[in-house]
């Protein structure tokens, strides 16, 4: 059976779990939030040792081959234009519907949260090595020693022979150890669906969101079957671009239920490999780029919000100047969000809020019952956008086997 499909099964019955469950009960809510819990780890126990691994055979081929250079081209101009496509996309949507206001709260908040620049660059270079393996949310650490232990291993390449192999077999291993835990995640599709239905639930009852997530689904959907599909079409030359969207299925899934893009990175990773021919030199590397670095979703979900928040506060028109800022600020700190593998958009949110000042320093107040949903539809638009930026760069940089549609994942 397709992995989607396990994956819609278990997201149909936790839907259905969610209408049974007494609701309000205090027990079963924590009961919920501890197996949640346990899902997510679960998810994301296998991550650290296969990205190591990979990352450090996937540089060694890279550098062997020649293609550093070329692929980290192609992943870096993939990544920053897949982020502005959806930053523009979604100012213009929110600036072309008028969604309602959302009552003013008197609600006010001490916290100011924000992004600690200067301990994200520390995190990078710890004081020893084996400790950027050790984070399990942020993953740039891990990615850079695997890099340099794969870059550096070709340099003498008789000498890092055996240790390659090494690695190799390591990497194998932990991608079939990985393999596992994805098709054993469907079952924990029916907790985080469960969790996920409670919460839009009890988001109806006050009638603010509904407007606001029906907008967000069809600019998911639109880019999902018009814009990527016609990008793949137009740079790639793809007769058939959704077969891109197809092998999406089980990521997007996955991504929209739990709002955690670590979680979805094995997805990811599999479905690339498996589905859609990827081969691993850029498979092992582009796929961690994106989830650390392509937060377009956080990005357009971030700007339709602020855009709500400041109709909200005032009736009066907003200044281009004001659109060009929100634009611009959501696009820069989107890039700073790989330390918040979940939670990354209602943060963005946050510091735009009291970056922008003017009295609307606690706007994102208006939306934080709404957090946990909105974290989901950024997750889906990133999760799609890594497995069409990836496809493209593997295009590119001649790194696909062409695989038959029947023998997709």
């Amino acid at each position: 059976m397709k992995i989607w499909i396990k994956y819609l099964i278990g997201i149909i019955l936790g839907i259905a779990l969610a209408f049974v469950l007494p609701s309000g009960s205090k027990n079963t809510q924590d009961t919920l939030d501890f197996i949640v819990e346990f899902v997510i780890r679960f998810g994301r126990y296998p991550l650290i040792p296969l990205l190591f691994f990979s990352i450090s055979t996937a540089c060694y081929k890279l550098r062997d081959e020649k293609l550093m250079l070329k692929t980290g081209l192609w992943t870096t101009s993939v990544i920053i234009l897949s982020t502005a496509l959806l930053v523009v996309l979604g100012l213009l949507a929110a600036l072309i519907v008028k969604l309602p206001r959302i009552p003013m709260t008197i609600e006010s908040s001490s916290e100011i949260p924000g992004v600690d620049i200067l301990g994200l660059i520390r995190q990078l270079f710890p004081y020893n090595g084996v400790q950027s393996l050790l984070n399990d949310s942020y993953l740039l650490p891990c990615f850079i020693f695997a890099g340099l232990v794969g870059s550096g291993a070709n340099d003498d390449k008789h000498a890092a022979a055996p240790a390659i192999a090494v690695f190799n077999s390591i990497a194998r291993v932990a991608y079939i150890v990985m393999s596992f835990f994805t098709e054993i995640l469907a079952i924990g599709m029916i907790v985080l669906s469960c969790r996920w239905t409670l919460g839009v639930i009890a988001l109806k009852k006050t009638g603010l969101y509904g407007e606001l997530f029906a907008l967000l689904l069809v600019l998911l959907a639109l880019m999902a079957f018009v814009v990527y599909p016609f990008i793949i079409r137009i740079l790639c030359g793809e007769k058939h671009p959704y077969r891109v969207i197809y092998a999406s299925a089980a990521p997007i899934m996955a991504a929209f239920i739990s709002g955690e893009s670590n979680m979805t990175l094995p997805l990811l990773i599999r479905h690339g490999n498996e589905s859609l021919g990827i081969r691993h030199r850029v498979n092992g590397v582009s796929y961690p780029l994106f989830s650390i670095f392509a937060r377009g979703g956080a990005a357009l979900v971030t700007s339709v919000c602020f855009i709500v928040i400041l109709r909200s506060y005032s009736m009066l028109e907003i200044k281009m100047s004001t659109v060009i800022w929100i634009g611009f600020w959501s696009f820069l700190l989107s890039f700073l969000l790989g330390e918040h593998p979940i939670g990354g958009t209602f943060l963005l949110l946050t510091i735009l809020c009291i970056k922008h000042g003017g009295g609307y320093e606690a706007g994102y107040l208006l939306l934080r019952e709404a957090a946990p949903v909105l974290g989901c539809f950024a997750a889906a638009f990133d999760a799609l956008t890594a497995m069409t930026g990836s496809y493209i760069v593997a295009e590119k940089t001649d790194s696909i086997e062409a695989q038959e549609l029947k023998k997709f994942i």
